[in-house]
């Protein structure tokens, strides 16, 4: 239903109160979803008025995370956002608000009201989870800065929530990835490496589904998890082309991106999935739309149709960003020398009268931050990014 204006304490008007509360009756309905945010004034008067439990948008998706998270992280993540959701509803799951704990005469005070003593403990296990997601996040950037080291190109599976992008994980790595016909079957992050036509090697990364206006608490809460599609060489975003508001929902992943901050500069390639379940002549239309676009592929992960064209699209573009050079450095660079060592992105080395000259194959972040840590060593058109620190070499033994 619509409403021209939500009725601050109830939402709904008192007529549409009485007869929703009459239909829920005579259908014995247990629960109510409203599609929307309903503040918490509003979700206790109408669960008094209707006898009955009532979830808004948030605490719905609320509800379904918390069912599918398995890992120690994914729990973290849902009791943070839960957390944070609840705290503002606790005049909803008190009716003794008016109560008072401690105080002795006028010495202490009036004491503490429920409703603070309440909101204080949901503080203090908030701040418990940050401090262990703190950790969680440490973690996964140690194992983000160690995939750096190994030159492999990193590809994210983006998309709406239920889009088929863990079925097209399953099938491109081998990987037994939850992937079922429901919202959020994927909450952590799966990473797996893929060999790829040109003999190619990716990272293949399988991230959280989208879904149109994400709850803010979720957004902050998953934030980690999605930092995987920020440090990503290629985004692939994979669309249900056979849903009727397929249009909707890759407006809705192009937002919540934009939201993150990725970076504009990173290809991007659209994967039309469920196309076998597509009638034959919308298969058309569709595979004629895909074929004016040089971004979109048309296919099927469940099937397979279309996932060899794709692959070597992804091959081609990741190709294109890994660039082969020969470096020269003098002998009493060992510092320089090391660095690309560690990176793994030297090929081959050559020992000359003045120094070792190296065949490296690098990606451009990684020519990036070699320029910015080794100015004075980085070829030329190798400029470092602008919030690259400078580096500070007056103590260096090794600057000439």
């Amino acid at each position: 239903m619509r409403l021209p204006r939500p009725h601050p304490g109830m939402l709904f008007g008192s007529g549409k109160v009485e007869e929703l509360g009459a239909r829920i009756e005579s259908e014995d309905i247990d629960l109510v979803l409203i599609d929307g945010a309903v503040t918490p004034v509003q979700q206790r008067n109408l669960e008094k008025a209707w006898k009955i439990k009532l979830l808004d948008r948030t605490g719905l998706i609320l509800e379904i995370f918390a069912d599918r998270a398995a890992t120690r992280e994914g729990v973290l993540q849902v009791d943070l956002a839960a957390l944070s959701y609840q705290r503002t509803r606790l005049v909803r799951a008190w009716t003794h608000l008016e109560r008072q704990r401690g105080g002795l005469g006028f010495v202490g005070g009036p004491g503490e009201t429920q409703i603070e003593a309440d909101r204080r403990a949901i503080d203090e296990q908030m701040t418990k989870l940050r401090r262990q997601l703190d950790k969680v996040v440490k973690t996964r950037e140690l194992h983000r800065a160690a995939r750096a080291k190994v030159p492999y190109p990193v590809v994210a599976l983006v998309g709406y929530t239920n889009a088929g992008k863990s079925t097209l994980f399953n099938r491109l790595t081998g990987a037994e990835v939850m992937a079922k016909d429901m919202l959020f079957a994927t909450l952590d992050p799966t990473m797996r490496a893929v060999d790829l036509p040109h003999g190619l090697r990716v990272i293949l990364s399988d991230t959280v589904g989208f879904i149109s206006d994400l709850p803010t608490q979720l957004v902050a809460a998953f934030r980690a998890t999605l930092e995987e599609v920020l440090d990503a060489d290629l985004i692939v975003h994979v669309r249900d082309i056979s849903h009727p508001e397929t249009e909707a929902q890759a407006e809705d992943v192009e937002t919540i991106l934009e939201q993150l901050g990725t970076d504009a500069a990173i290809p991007r390639i659209e994967m039309w999935n469920k196309a076998d379940a597509l009638p034959a002549e919308a298969q058309a239309t569709a595979g004629n739309l895909a074929a004016r676009r040089d971004d979109v592929y048309l296919g099927s992960a469940l099937t397979g149709q279309g996932l060899d064209a794709l692959l070597d699209r992804i091959a081609d573009e990741l190709t294109e960003t890994l660039s082969d050079l020969d470096l020269f450095l003098p002998f009493a660079d060992g510092r320089a020398r090391a660095w690309l060592h560690e990176e793994g992105v030297v090929r081959e080395e050559a020992q000359t009268e003045e120094g070792p000259r190296l065949s490296v194959r690098w990606t451009a972040r990684q020519a990036a931050r070699f320029a910015a840590a080794f100015p004075d060593r980085a070829p030329a058109g190798l400029v470092p990014p602008r919030d690259a620190p400078e580096r500070d070499t007056s103590d260096d033994p090794w600057t000439p």
